[in-house]
C-alpha cells in the first residue's frame, strides 16, 4: 500500500506487468484502430471453429474413421508451416533497405533460441488434436462444441496462476453461468449401452472429456505466454517453429504407430476423402488465426469467440445430419450468451485502470508539491497585486 502525501489515503500500487505488459501495450494501440477489423477476426474464427466438428462428422464412415487422425493432424501442421514460410518470403521481399532478412540463417537461429518454449504448447496441441477425433465417437458435433467451452473456466484459472491475470467477481460469476449453460445442454446427451475399451460409455466419455478440457487449456495458456514473452519477434517466425514442432511430434507418432502396426501405416493419405481435405484446410486456417488471438488479444477472447460458433454448429448439424435441436440446447446456449455478455460488460471489468489512474494522479500532485517547495518565495500575482 502507498500513502498519498496530500490526503493520506492509502492506494494500492499498480500490479506487476511482467508478461501482461505486451498485452497492455497492444490494448492501448488497438483502441485507436477500426473495430471492424476485430469483428472480421472474430467472425472468421466463428466460421472456422463452427465448421470443424461438422467436417469431422462428415469424414466418419460407419461410425468410425477410415483414415488415421494423426495423419490428418500431421498434414494440418505441414500446411501451417508452408503458410508461415510463404509469409516470411513475402516479408523478406518487401523489407526496407538496411533491414535484416527474416529468412537469414542468423535470424532463424536467433528466433529458434528465443522461441524454444513453443515446443510445450506444440506437444499439448498434438495430443489435443487427436482427442478431437476421439470425442466425435461419443458425442454429436454440437455437444462436442459445447464441451470444449468448459476450457474457458480452466483457462481463467491458469491465466490467474501463470500470467497473474485478474478477474472481477462478476466475471467469475459469468464463467459459472457458462458451466451451467453447458450442463443444461449435456443432460441426457450420452448414448445408452455403448462402451469404449471395456468401460461404460459414461466413464470413457467423461475421462476423455477431462483430458479434452485440461490439455488444450494448458496449451492455450502456454502458447499465449510464449508468444507474448517474445512480443518483438515476428509472429511468422513464431508460427514457423510452433507448427514445425507440431509437425515433428505428429510425425513421431506416425512412426510409433508404424512400428506396432507395420509399414502400411506410413501411408498418410490412406482413407482420405474430400471431407478430410476440407478438414485439413479448415483446421490449418483456424490454427493460423488462433496465433493472432493469442499474441495480440488473449485466450479468453479466443474461447468466447469459439463459443459463439456453437450456435452455427448446432444449426448446421441439424440441417445437414438431421440432429435435433433440443430444448436443452436452446436453453443452454441462451445461458452461454448471457454469460458472455456479462463477462465482457464494462461493469464487470477489474478496476485496474482506475487504480493506475489514481496512482498517477497522486504522483502528479506529489511532484507539483515538490516543485512548489523548491521555490518558497514564489507567490501568486493574483494574490499579491502590485501597489
Amino acid at each position: 500500500m502507498i500513502e498519498c502525501s496530500v490526503c493520506h489515503s492509502k492506494i494500492e500500487p499498480p500490479a506487476s506487468k511482467s508478461i501482461s505488459r505486451a498485452y497492455d501495450k497492444h490494448r492501448t494501440f488497438v483502441s485507436s484502430k477500426n473495430r471492424f477489423l476485430n469483428v472480421i477476426l472474430v467472425a472468421g474464427d466463428c466460421l472456422l471453429v463452427g465448421f470443424q466438428p461438422i467436417l469431422v462428422y462428415m469424414s466418419k464412415v460407419d461410425g468410425g474413421f477410415k483414415y488415421s487422425p494423426i495423419s490428418v493432424n500431421f498434414l494440418i501442421e505441414v500446411a501451417k508451416v508452408i503458410f508461415a514460410v510463404v509469409m516470411l518470403l513475402f516479408q523478406s521481399r518487401h523489407k526496407k533497405v538496411g533491414e535484416k532478412s527474416l529468412l537469414s540463417v542468423s535470424a532463424l537461429v536467433q528466433a529458434a533460441r528465443n522461441n524454444v518454449l513453443l515446443a510445450v504448447p506444440a506437444l499439448l496441441y498434438a495430443i489435443n488434436n487427436y482427442l478431437k477425433f476421439i470425442m466425435q465417437l461419443y458425442f454429436n458435433p454440437a455437444t462436442v462444441k459445447m464441451l470444449s467451452n468448459l476450457k474457458v473456466l480452466v483457462i481463467a484459472i491458469l491465466l490467474k496462476m501463470i500470467m497473474k491475470r485478474k478477474f472481477s467477481i462478476l466475471q467469475w460469476e459469468a464463467l459459472a453461468l457458462l458451466l451451467i449453460g453447458i450442463s443444461i445442454n449435456q443432460l441426457r446427451s450420452l448414448p445408452e449401452g455403448a462402451s469404449s475399451f471395456g468401460l461404460p460409455v459414461a466413464t470413457g466419455a467423461y475421462l476423455y472429456t477431462l483430458i479434452f478440457v485440461t490439455v488444450p487449456s494448458l496449451a492455450s495458456v502456454f502458447n499465449e505466454y510464449a508468444l507474448k514473452s517474445q512480443f518483438e519477434s515476428s509472429i511468422y517466425h513464431q508460427n514457423l517453429f510452433l507448427y514445425g514442432y507440431g509437425a515433428m511430434f505428429n510425425f513421431l507418432a506416425i512412426l510409433g504407430i508404424a512400428i506396432f502396426k507395420g509399414p502400411s501405416s506410413l501411408d498418410i493419405l490412406q482413407g482420405h476423402s474430400k471431407a478430410t481435405m476440407l478438414l485439413i484446410c479448415n483446421n490449418a486456417a483456424q490454427g493460423i488465426l488462433s496465433s493472432f488471438f493469442f499474441k495480440y488479444a488473449d485466450t479468453i477472447l479466443k474461447k468466447y469467440s469459439s463459443t459463439i460458433a456453437t450456435i452455427f454448429t448446432g444449426i448446421a448439424s441439424a440441417v445437414l445430419f438431421g440432429h435435433t435441436l433440443t430444448i436443452n440446447f436452446v436453453l443452454g446456449i441462451s445461458v452461454v450468451i448471457i454469460s458472455m455478455h456479462q463477462f465482457f460488460s464494462s461493469y464487470s471489468k477489474v478496476k485496474d485502470e482506475q487504480r493506475s489512474g489514481n496512482f498517477k494522479m497522486v504522483e502528479s500532485i506529489d511532484s507539483q508539491r515538490s516543485r512548489d517547495a523548491s521555490f518558497p518565495n514564489k507567490t501568486d500575482v493574483s494574490e499579491n497585486p502590485p501597489c
